[in-house]
């Protein structure tokens, strides 16, 4: 039984508009369609906003009568994922290929209910509402940052449905909150040759499979346990028939990590392997390492605030806390690398359903969790001007 929030009345409204979104999901920077479902919303609400065409964000204003007011944003990402939603719901995603398997459906819709609550009792400060392209693919943070429409913003704050917790609870911690992420491509160049001649050749897919075994050694031999890391091979492709060795292999996976000593240790033994192991096989074997997300590290002050506005809202008995940092990684870290902020994360998942992963083909949310997110973005907008301007 969900009680009672301030976002009640709008439940109705904010569920339809949750359901269009989820209907027609669109990939990063190709966000048109929301972008414009959005701003018919933002205008109907009497709220003013800029918006720079295709792969730029939607920037609601909503601006205080005192010149000096302190201006606080609320963030919310735009973007689906490639895949096909195999959740058989009446709105399912009508975009082959495309679903809101991560949530942003809802995220986005949580930010135009607090915007709905702040417009009809303005808070004493300047409030932005980021609806921001890219977040699952190209860092779309950076685009908004690089645009300069957060110079003046003070304090930022976001968040994210999962089923770690229930509908009704919310987490709030300090500090490193997700990890760093980097992706690696590794191509390896043997000698091709007849599946019944190896001596001739030099096989690819053997020493795929090597350096495979030896790279899952960085963290559970090389890392200190106490310290998250994270080493996934991803793809691999390799070979074109049952009976010819490969001439070439192709390797990509991820990195995660949440101290910068670590994530160093990784890169240096990554490339320590390969090379030794392309020595060993006389294979040439070429590694290219991006940097992906930084870790998101919510700062002490804004997770003060963050954390009394969720008590509010929920109750202190349904404030989580977070023992260790998340694996994931999240753009929302570019954000707290410039500005002050906290990133808080909504349980979205009844007691008797089953935890559904984000990411997952099945997965979708208790839409109750729209009132919890609209609330605590209303309240933590206010706290935030009262402790910013006390």
């Amino acid at each position: 039984m969900i009680e009672k929030y301030k976002s009640e009345h709008l439940y109705e409204w904010m569920v339809e508009i949750r359901r269009k979104l989820h209907r027609h999901p669109e990939l990063a920077f190709e966000e048109i369609e929301t972008a414009k479902v959005l701003m018919e919303q933002l205008t109907k609400l009497g709220i003013s906003y800029d918006y720079a065409g295709p792969g730029h964000a939607v920037i609601g204003k909503l601006f205080s009568k005192s010149a000096v007011a302190p201006v606080v944003a609320l963030r919310a990402d735009m973007d689906a994922l490639p895949g096909t939603e195999n959740t058989h719901l009446p709105f399912a995603s009508c975009m082959q290929g495309r679903m809101h398997a991560c949530g942003h459906d809802a995220h986005m819709t949580m930010v135009l209910g607090a915007a709905a609550l702040l417009k009809t009792s303005p808070p004493p400060c300047h409030v932005l509402f980021v609806f921001q392209p890219a977040e699952e693919k190209g860092g779309g943070a950076r685009v908004v940052l690089e645009s300069g429409a957060l110079q003046s913003v003070s304090a930022i704050f976001g968040g994210h449905v999962t089923h770690h917790y229930r509908v009704g609870e919310i987490m709030v911690a300090d500090g490193v909150i997700t990890a760093q992420s980097d992706r690696f491509k590794i191509h390896i160049k043997g000698k091709g040759g007849h599946g019944a001649r190896p001596h001739e050749a030099t096989d690819a897919i053997v020493i795929t499979g090597l350096l495979i075994t030896a790279l899952q050694t960085l963290v559970s031999r090389e890392i200190n346990p106490v310290y998250p890391a994270v080493v996934t091979i991803g793809t691999v492709h390799a070979g074109s028939a049952p009976n010819v060795i490969a001439e070439e292999a192709i390797l990509e996976g991820s990195i995660r990590s949440t101290l910068p000593e670590v994530r160093d240790h990784i890169h240096t033994g990554l490339r320590r392997m390969a090379k030794a192991i392309g020595e060993l096989h006389n294979a040439k074997i070429d590694i290219d390492i991006t940097q992906g997300y930084p870790p998101v590290v919510n700062t002490t002050r804004e997770s003060q605030i963050a954390h009394r506005a969720a008590e509010k809202v929920v109750g202190r008995t349904r404030l989580m806390t977070l023992d260790h940092p998340s694996m994931g990684s999240e753009d929302f870290s570019y954000y707290l690398q410039k500005i002050p902020g906290c990133y808080v994360r909504f349980g979205a998942r009844r007691h008797e359903h089953e935890y559904i992963p984000l990411h997952s083909p099945e997965f979708d949310l208790n839409e109750e969790v729209l009132k919890v997110g609209a609330a605590f973005f209303d309240e933590v907008i206010r706290e935030t001007a009262q402790d910013y301007l006390s």
